[in-house]
């Protein structure tokens, strides 16, 4: 229920009107990992990319994208026991730093700029701009899903609702 949710949320707020790359997948991705199994965590965030690319239209860069959501779902399990609000900020910031340079290359190697070191510099440089909105955009979604979480964990902990919803 928790990964369907996560899926349809994600799908949902990347297509509503935003700031570009102001969206929650990283942040889906970061909470897939903490708070579902392996299996879950993994595709959660692949199924969502998919769903939604193939929605909003495919591009050459997809295997960077979602390879780059499927890492920082692996930086999830690493917080998974360790969850602090300064490790999950922390982590939060690390998997936005991680989709850019992972995605940046991507559209450099796929031709989007001249293939030579000028060409390199220049789309890290370009990209900056979506790094700032991407950073705030995993910060602010990361806060609200672990926060929503643990505020309804706190809530239906020895209750009867725990099996279902924890």
């Amino acid at each position: 229920m928790l990964a369907l949710s996560l899926i349809l949320i994600g799908i949902l707020l990347r297509f509503i009107p935003h700031v570009p790359n102001f969206t929650p997948v990283a942040a889906i991705a970061l909470f897939a990992g903490v708070y579902l199994n392996k299996k879950q965590a993994l595709i959660v965030p692949l199924l969502l990319m998919v769903i939604s690319d193939i929605l909003l239209g495919m591009h050459n860069v997809i295997i960077f994208t979602w390879g780059s959501f499927l890492l920082v779902t692996l930086l999830g399990f690493m917080v998974k026991n360790r969850k602090t609000i300064p490790g999950v900020g922390l982590t939060a910031v690390a998997s936005s730093v991680i989709f850019y340079l992972i995605t940046n290359f991507g559209v450099w190697a796929m031709g989007w700029y001249p293939q030579n070191i000028k060409g390199l510099l220049d789309c890290y440089i370009l990209g900056l701009p979506f790094l700032r909105l991407f950073t705030l955009s995993t910060l602010i979604y990361t806060f609200v899903f672990f926060a929503v979480y643990e505020f309804i964990a706190s809530r239906v902990r020895k209750t009867r609702l725990e099996k279902v919803l924890l």
